[in-house]
């Protein structure tokens, strides 16, 4: 079992920065972060494995940055020049730690799940 809890979400302006963190019970080898915007399915952000390789969605386009501080089984997803289409709450997954594989955004993969932050982006 893996108990993971997000914070860092808030109201920011557009052209903003935020920075979110997920404290993780056990480490995980790959952990990822996904959103839902509002009225919208969720949908994958970011991925990170073992050796620091990164995976992100296209949207991000260079804005976000995910890393993981494997010592503090902590992982972060730094956010600059949000948008309000960014807007969402966002939540940290982490695989099986039995497992681990390279950098994946599909939600199936992994096994367990934060309980959201919200991030506001207003225009």
């Amino acid at each position: 079992q893996v108990r993971l809890v997000e914070s860092g979400g808030g109201s920011v302006q557009a052209g903003g920065s935020l920075r979110l963190a997920c404290a993780g019970s056990r480490y995980s080898h790959s952990m990822g972060w996904f959103r839902q915007p509002p009225g919208k399915e969720r949908e994958g952000v970011a991925g990170i494995d073992d050796y620091g390789r990164t995976v992100y969605a296209d949207f991000v386009n260079g804005r976000f940055t995910i890393s993981k501080d494997n010592a503090k089984n902590t992982l972060y997803l730094q956010m600059n020049n949000l948008k309000p289409e960014d807007t969402a709450i966002y939540y940290c997954a982490a695989a099986d730690p039995l497992y681990q594989f390279n950098p994946r955004l599909s939600e199936g993969d992994y096994k367990y799940w934060g309980q959201g932050t919200q991030v506001t982006v207003s225009s």
